[in-house]
């Protein structure tokens, strides 16, 4: 009687978040209601490892004690200011993850799209005010599926259908280019009013699309000849999450502009920024872009405190180490399902050859039924994103439990 009691309390809960909330998710079934390191509980009390960490906006672990004592102590103090006034975090901040990343300044702003948002806009300032474009004439270009976000500005950049449809017109100066082909970004900054590329080191939500060895520095390298800013968008791939601090890391560059966002904070609240040169940063002026909760000391604060957990506990070197198990461990899958495993440290997708009834989406739940929680993407693609702090015996159990259902489905 009290399971059934439970039960109902979940799917109750399911359902105030269909009858009130906007229908723009497709959530699995499954309520959270507690989190610790890779491990999630629902509200019947069932344990699942976390293979999704929030879209990697939890690389550090659920509820990491350094990041949440962090949270606490500076809620405690003080949580927002504005920029209306100076607070005594925001400079301490500045200089730590300019220090942390190697630019001369940044611009804090809230969600990752505000980060794209803000690099658009210094890349288009940079462009008329340094570079010489005509007012108005700057073309900033993105890749074919790429996914930097869903405001208006960037779904303009976005192949995507669903991204797209009736959300019309759209923003004007974005060009689009093949992704993983050098050769097409070194005809398109051939125009002189190309003012910078902002590009995914790996495409996430496209299903992990990793590019060839040597695309990026490569793309790097004809922006530089061509005076065309090399945006890195590494939300998502930034912060440990590839086996390196950056994925550029693994290219050995430094882009001219780096968006961050995501695993800033530890998963405990919204926090991004811009990182760039003067050259590039101070083309901003007061007045002309900002944000009430960019730069609070409630952020900082909690920054601060994620980027030294990522360095402190050598959560880059083990992402290089356990994802390389991890696609081991998955390449030995037998099942007809199966098609391919493809990712770079603790970031990995795996193709599915659906069938009726056997559908990625299928696999998903039975894979949650077993105790792990992932997310498919683009259709017949699941996505592989566990926390950082994860273990060898705990990516052992992961992987059994996804060559179990791939076999029983």
């Amino acid at each position: 009687m009290s399971e059934v009691m439970e039960l109902t309390k979940s799917q109750a809960l399911i359902e105030l978040e269909e009858n009130y909330g906007a229908h723009n998710y497709h959530p699995l079934p499954v309520v959270l209601n507690r989190g610790e390191g890779v491990n999630v509980w629902d509200v019947e009390g069932k344990r699942y490892l976390d293979f999704l960490s929030a879209y990697s906006a939890v690389n550090q672990g659920h509820c990491h004690p350094r990041i949440v004592n962090a949270l606490i102590t500076q809620a405690q103090k003080l949580t927002l200011t504005s920029r209306a006034f100076y607070n005594d975090l925001l400079g301490e901040y500045e200089q730590f993850i300019t220090n942390f990343f190697g630019y001369d300044r940044v611009l804090p702003m809230n969600t990752g799209a505000e980060g794209v948002e803000t690099a658009m806009k210094l890349a288009r300032k940079w462009a008329y005010e340094v570079k010489g474009v005509a007012e108005n004439q700057a073309i900033i270009i993105f890749c074919e599926h790429n996914f930097h976000g869903r405001t208006t500005s960037i779904i303009s950049a976005s192949t995507d259908e669903d991204s797209r449809k009736s959300f019309g017109p759209f923003t004007p100066g974005i060009q689009v280019i093949p992704y993983n082909d050098a050769n097409a970004l070194k005809i398109a900054v051939q125009n002189p009013n190309v003012a910078a590329l902002i590009v995914e080191p790996i495409q996430g939500e496209a299903g992990v699309v990793v590019p060839d060895f040597g695309y990026l520095k490569a793309c790097f390298d004809f922006c530089q000849e061509a005076n065309v800013l090399f945006v890195a968008d590494e939300i998502q791939t930034g912060l440990c999450r590839t086996g390196k601090m950056l994925c550029c890391d693994h290219e050995g560059f430094r882009p001219d502009m780096l968006i961050l966002g995501k695993a800033l904070s530890g998963g405990t609240l919204p926090v991004s920024c811009v990182l760039a040169d003067d050259e590039v940063m101070l083309t901003i002026k007061p007045g002309q872009h900002g944000s009430t909760y960019g730069g609070n000391p409630l952020a900082c604060a909690v920054a601060i405190e994620a980027l030294k957990v990522l360095k402190d506990e050598g959560m880059a070197e083990n992402s290089e180490k356990l994802g390389e198990l991890f696609r081991a461990e998955i390449g030995k899958i037998t099942s007809p399902l199966f098609k391919l495993v493809r990712g770079k440290g603790l970031f990995n997708a795996i193709v599915i050859d659906e069938q009726p009834g056997k559908t990625a989406w299928d696999i998903c739940l039975l894979m949650a039924e077993k105790g792990l929680l992932a997310k498919p993407t683009h259709g017949n693609i699941i996505r592989f994103a566990p926390p950082l702090c994860i273990n060898e015996e705990q990516v052992l159990q992961a992987t059994s439990i996804i060559r179990s259902a791939l076999e029983e489905i």
